[in-house]
């Protein structure tokens, strides 16, 4: 080939790949200009909305509360301690079994304090005796004395013998009366009926005076403590109702306050309230749990929380009115609830009325002054 054709031919294939990209640029910008105009041409329209897309307001009972938390705790309790100090013989039970109150549930070993009450015993007997020798010596003399034939302070003399060895019968009468009571120490009673929550110690080991062996909890007097601001404390009293969610039950546990401390914390300023709960299978000390107590329940009008944005510092709706979408700015309450089928719900105070039609989950999807149809009648039931 001579070069006068190759140069022909590489211009030829310029111009095919050229005019290939021409049409290549031509199509994307018609591309773009269609997808352009339908876009324009969508936000110039009419959106269809079904009724899942509208709430219409409506009043509905809802409550205004105060949020609560912390552990549950058995009103009753106790900490088993030895009142001896002795070596654990035996302890018969472990956690989770049930107790009844003043049950022996352990001993200790009592062969030092069974010494240690008969040599009390005895030597209460022996004070006795000294006592009774002394008391009849005293009653001889009284009334040699009587009769002349002792003086005055010979009797004095058997006055203060028989008064000595009575103090000392009541003292050694005394000890021995400490050494059965630390006899019957060395026996370990359940002080009060419950489930063993804790075991401390085992068989064969040493225990000191007030040394912990078990702890015994009562589950039947269950009840959370938890702390209020001032402010809050004073919109409660004794028997407002609350509801709790606690870890492992799945629904709600009714509680109320049972009690109110008279003394605010050192520390935190705070006043702790004591809501006791019922009975229940599921309910053990140490669990967590939260939920609210309840000020009132009144029927006020409310939104889904979803339908709430704010911006620039006020909480705002999504108003379907005229066939039309409006921003409506709208004051909320205090109090909070469920509907029907489980939303989330907030009282407005101000900015609707019942029967409007709110948008719900519409943040960013639709703007204000969108033309908008609902496809079926919206529901008062959502």
């Amino acid at each position: 080939m001579t070069s006068s054709k190759k140069w022909i031919a590489l211009v030829a294939g310029l111009l095919v790949l050229s005019v290939g990209i021409g049409r290549a640029i031509m199509g994307r910008k018609a591309q773009q200009a269609e997808l352009s105009q339908s876009t324009a041409s969508a936000q110039a329209g009419v959106v269809a909305l079904t009724d899942k897309d509208v709430y219409v307001t409506q009043a509905q009972p809802l409550t205004r509360s105060l949020p609560v938390s912390g552990s549950l705790t058995a009103q009753r309790s106790a900490i088993v301690k030895a009142k001896v100090a002795a070596e654990l013989l035996s302890l018969d039970v472990r956690e989770g079994d049930q107790v009844k109150a003043d049950q022996v549930i352990g001993k200790l070993d009592a062969q030092e304090f069974d010494s240690r009450l008969r040599q009390a015993q005895q030597q209460s007997a022996s004070a006795k005796a000294q006592w009774q020798i002394a008391q009849q010596n005293l009653d001889n003399n009284q009334a040699l004395v009587k009769q002349g034939f002792i003086s005055r302070s010979a009797l004095d003399t058997s006055v203060s013998n028989a008064d000595a060895t009575r103090a000392t019968y009541e003292a050694a009468k005394a000890a021995e009366e400490l050494s059965s009571k630390a006899r019957r120490d060395s026996v370990v009673r359940a002080p009060i009926g419950g489930l063993i929550s804790q075991r401390f110690v085992q068989v064969g080991e040493r225990v000191a005076i007030d040394g912990r062996i078990v702890e015994i909890v009562d589950l039947s007097s269950l009840e959370l403590q938890a702390p209020l601001s001032p402010q809050d404390v004073v919109q409660v009293k004794i028997g407002t109702p609350a509801s709790l969610h606690i870890d492992g039950i799945e629904a709600p546990v009714p509680a109320q306050i049972a009690r109110i401390n008279p003394s605010a914390s050192a520390d935190t300023r705070s006043v702790m309230v004591y809501l006791s709960l019922p009975k229940h299978a599921g309910l053990r000390q140490g669990l967590f749990a939260q939920g609210q107590i309840t000020l009132d329940r009144i029927d006020t009008v409310a939104v889904p929380q979803s339908a709430i944005t704010r911006d620039a510092g006020h909480d705002q709706v999504l108003l379907v009115s005229a066939g039309k979408v409006k921003k409506i700015q709208v004051k909320l309450g205090p109090r909070t609830g469920l509907s029907a089928d489980g939303q989330p719900m907030a009282e407005v105070l101000e900015g609707i009325q019942p029967g409007d039609r709110i948008l719900v989950n519409a943040a960013g999807t639709v703007r204000e002054g969108q033309a908008v149809r609902v496809a079926l009648a919206a529901s008062a039931a959502h």
